[in-house]
């Protein structure tokens, strides 16, 4: 077998891996609808459905070392992260095994400390800076790492996301953002939130680089995702990928969806993530049916006790809710340095607090002043001016008069 030429190279197994995060995403959403309908959620339940190829493809590209932080319809990436399936439902079910004791019944949780995996923030548009000052920490302490985080297209007109971007812009932090456009902020279609065909046009504002990709094609996002978060790396600065997609549910059980048109359903449905890819599958000669059948097997197998796991678990007791509310001792935090702290300490880390200024900030070509044609030299600020602060005028200047 003759596997097709990749920019970023991915072996069999890496491409039934895929298939597998993807298929084991979709089962398990079915699987928590039931859950959900036999009242057995606590919470919210929402749906990742036509999402799979964009969470998963995404948070594959990532190593062991890098940290992510996923949003409500993220579970392909928490299941390419390690957490099993297990987690998800007993932490949907409010159970004390889950990875919040019982205290969520959603899907925010983490892992700080093994899977590197930063929990969602209900505000949107949050995660960004965070995720940014993530990316700074782990480049202060040479970790060579990368962050991620998702956000919707409606979360794009947040002022957390603004103010996150042009942040991790100018600190050139190892940061990819992506943007999940999945069509509905809600129940508001993107035409009518913002004047953009191609939300990554935003990107441009911060002067980084951004990337738009086929959200349903999941080598597609692998390979584009991959070259966000190699440039990241390199330290070129952030990267803004934006995939299209569809939310083929309401935005969480309870929304029926009526607000979209049947037909706009029916041109998604056409382009179901899974089927395309069984059929890139087939075409390529990559597997046979015995070996789809053989990951369905699995997946069925799994789910079934991982269920059983999860539904025989207790809930939390009732002096539980009391624990851990505020971090008492609980664990220890710890800088891990991966070079020496001395390159970050004076004097090797010292600078000289000054900074050259081309044309004095004025429009390229522009002199100093008009006599000055043609000589103009680099202007050099002080650190204290270029933070904000001013001078005294000189003794016997005239002062700008105060109005009354």
């Amino acid at each position: 077998m003759e596997l097709p030429e990749m920019k970023y190279p991915l072996s069999r197994e890496q491409l039934l891996d895929l298939y597998y995060f993807m298929r084991l995403t979709r089962e398990l959403d079915e699987q928590l609808v039931r859950l959900f309908r036999q009242n057995k959620v606590v919470g919210g339940l929402y749906s990742s459905i036509g999402q799979e190829a964009t969470s998963v493809g995404t948070a594959y590209t990532l190593e062991k070392r890098d940290w992510m932080a996923p949003m409500i319809r993220n579970v392909g990436g928490l299941l390419v992260k390690g957490f099993r399936p297990r987690d998800i439902l007993m932490q949907y079910m409010a159970r004390s095994g889950s990875p919040t004791g019982g205290k969520d019944g959603t899907s925010h949780f983490g892992d700080l400390q093994e899977r590197h995996v930063v929990s969602p923030i209900s505000m949107l548009g949050d995660l960004i800076p965070v995720m940014t000052g993530v990316a700074m920490g782990g480049r202060y302490l040479g970790q060579k790492l990368v962050t991620m985080t998702w956000i919707g297209d409606g979360g794009t007109s947040t002022g957390a996301f603004h103010e996150g971007m042009n942040l991790a812009a100018a600190q050139r932090a190892p940061f990819v953002c992506v943007v999940e456009n999945n069509q509905w902020a809600y129940s508001t279609p993107v035409a009518r939130q913002v004047p953009l065909h191609d939300l990554a046009e935003r990107a441009r504002a911060y002067g980084i680089a951004s990337y738009v990709v086929d959200g349903n094609d999941v080598v597609a996002v692998y390979q584009t995702t991959k070259e966000a978060v190699e440039r990241a790396r390199r330290g070129e600065g952030p990267v803004l990928v934006e995939s299209k997609t569809m939310r083929m549910k309401g935005h969480a059980q309870h929304d029926a969806a009526v607000y979209v048109p049947p037909e706009m359903f029916d041109y998604w449905k056409a382009r179901d993530p899974i089927a395309r890819y069984e059929t890139w599958l087939t075409e390529r000669k990559v597997w046979d049916k015995k070996t789809k059948a053989e990951i369905e097997r699995r997946i069925e197998r799994e789910l079934k006790q991982e269920l059983e796991f999860a539904e025989n678990s207790p809930l939390p007791e009732p002096e539980v809710a009391e624990r851990g509310v505020y971090c008492e001792g609980c664990h220890t935090i710890e800088a891990h340095w991966e070079r020496p702290i001395e390159q970050v300490q004076p004097p090797r880390a010292s600078v000289q607090a000054a900074w050259t200024v081309s044309n004095f900030g004025g429009p390229n070509g522009a002199s100093a002043a008009p006599e000055a044609a043609g000589k103009t030299k680099p202007a050099t600020v002080s650190a204290r001016a270029a933070n904000g602060g001013t001078k005294r005028p000189a003794r016997g200047a005239a002062r700008p008069k105060r109005r009354r």
